[in-house]
């Protein structure tokens, strides 16, 4: 990837950032963390990688994304208003009770929301039937879903791993976020699912592991999954939970709660934004 392209996505990641602590702040409630540290990937997924177009939002041809972690809505709501989907200022109404900007996507009501989700390990077992009934319509739609490490805890998982490695479906990525923490403390410490590399690879999956802040691993990543034939990949990135904010990064306790108004000042300066 040329340095300018980087550049800009690394721009529009920073925004996205930006927005989800707009959101999380403006609402008093939210997860921050795992939005955070998905917010290069999502970046990179609605510029770079998908077929997608707000403008072409019911295209029968578009790629699908499904955010199977779904307490994470604020990081895909700031790419989506990136991406031109909803307004920016929309944002601020995150978790209102007048809002369509629910704390978990809703697909009745937010635009771009492929899949309302956030009961853990739905979210890529659908992904993986759109991924199958894309194969049985012979079209050429693609679809991704990002799951946590603490939701791969769930046994809907690996039946998903199972059912897409059994119908070798090539046309489904998995992006798993393995920032090494969840609601209640470490992976170690709660319940460890490691390895993910190797439990996938015996589902029959090709597995490609990268850091999930760096552009040029990603772009490379996502090549050799469309280049994989025959088996679905899963993308292992290792990423920092709380990704941008100082005080936020690899800790547990900013899962799930928003910043106050001097806290929020510091991840703005930290972000850029003063």
């Amino acid at each position: 990837m040329d340095k300018q392209r980087k550049t800009e996505l690394a721009e529009i990641a920073r925004r996205v950032r930006v927005g989800i602590i707009e959101a999380v702040y403006s609402a008093q409630s939210g997860h921050p963390g795992g939005s955070l540290s998905i917010a290069d990937v999502l970046t990179y997924l609605y510029f770079e990688e998908m077929n997608v177009d707000p403008a072409k939002q019911d295209d029968p041809n578009r790629d699908r994304f499904v955010l199977s972690k779904g307490h994470c809505a604020p990081g895909l709501y700031s790419v989506l208003a990136q991406r031109g989907y909803i307004p920016v200022e929309d944002l601020k109404t995150f978790r209102k009770t007048t809002s369509y900007l629910q704390g978990h996507p809703d697909r009745k009501h937010t635009p771009g929301v492929e899949m309302t989700s956030g009961s853990l390990g739905q979210g890529v077992s659908v992904a993986a039937g759109m991924a199958l009934a894309a194969k049985i319509d012979n079209a050429d739609r693609r679809v991704y879903a990002i799951l946590g490490d603490g939701e791969s805890e769930e046994g809907q998982v690996w039946e998903a791993a199972m059912f897409a490695g059994h119908y070798h479906l090539d046309n489904l990525c998995f992006i798993l976020d393995l920032n090494g923490l969840q609601i209640d403390g470490s992976l170690d410490q709660v319940m460890d699912p490691r390895p993910h590399d190797e439990k996938f690879r015996a589902f029959g999956w090709n597995v490609i592991t990268v850091n999930a802040h760096d552009f040029d691993e990603l772009e490379a990543a996502f090549k050799a999954a469309r280049a994989c034939k025959g088996k679905p990949t899963i993308i292992i990135q290792n990423s920092v939970k709380g990704k941008g904010v100082s005080f936020m990064e690899n800790d547990c306790g900013w899962h799930g709660k928003a910043p106050n108004t001097e806290q929020y000042e510091i991840a703005m300066k930290d972000l850029g934004e003063r």
